[in-house]
This record gives C-alpha cells, structure tokens and sequence, in this order.
C-alpha cells in the first residue's frame, strides 16, 4: 500500500469525486477541495500532502497563481505539484508557473498513476 497523502482541487465534484475514489483504490489518503485558496488553510494548519493535483482554470481562480503561491512558499515549495486542464496547449504555462508535470483532461487513470508514481517515489 501506498499510504501517500495527496490534496486534489478541482472545482468539477464529479472529477474530484472520481478522481478521490480512483486514487483511495491505489492506497492514497485523499483530501479534495473545490477552491484553490482552501488548499493554503489546509496545508498550513492540517497536513502537508505529498502531492498536489490541481485544476488549472478553478472558479474565479487561476491554478497557475495558486501554483506559483505554493511554490514561493518556503514551506510548502518542495510540494510536487501537477496541473490538470482541458486546455491542452497551456502546458508550457503550467509547466512555467512551477508546476512539476501537466496531464490534459479528459485522462486515463493510468496516465495519472505514471505522473503521481515518478513524482512520489
């Protein structure tokens, strides 16, 4: 068993609904949150995760900023973060703003597992 923590955000609940059950299955502790600023509060004063899966384009927010924020942060800068959108061009962007890997959406569960598995071990 895996038993890595990883945080979610996604503001589509049926992607962080599938996504949580899928990645539960491989053994990972999942905490998914629908705003990217939840992630701060999270990390902060709950837990610090292993892993981040974050959505680009969130509602009223911008994944890329958010992306940026945690890696500024000294704390939290060593976090892998990977970013996720529909936009299949804006991966040079998410990769610029300090996103360690990129997966275009719609995804396979594998193609999430390759990310998470090279990012975490």
């Amino acid at each position: 068993m895996n038993s890595k923590k990883i945080v979610i955000v996604d503001d589509d609940v049926a992607i962080l609904d599938s996504l949580g059950i899928m990645l539960d299955f491989e053994g990972f502790e999942v905490n998914a949150f629908e705003r990217g600023s939840e992630i701060f509060t999270y990390v902060e004063s709950v837990s610090k995760p292993d892993i981040i899966l974050l959505d680009m384009w969130l509602s009223g927010e911008d994944g890329r900023e958010i992306c940026k924020k945690l890696k500024e942060n000294e704390y939290t800068k060593n976090i892998p973060v990977v970013i996720m959108s529909a936009s299949r061009g804006l991966e040079q962007t998410a990769l610029q703003s300090g996103a360690n890997a990129f997966i275009a959406k719609p995804f396979e569960i594998d193609e999430v597992m390759d990310q998470l598995n090279k990012l975490t071990t």
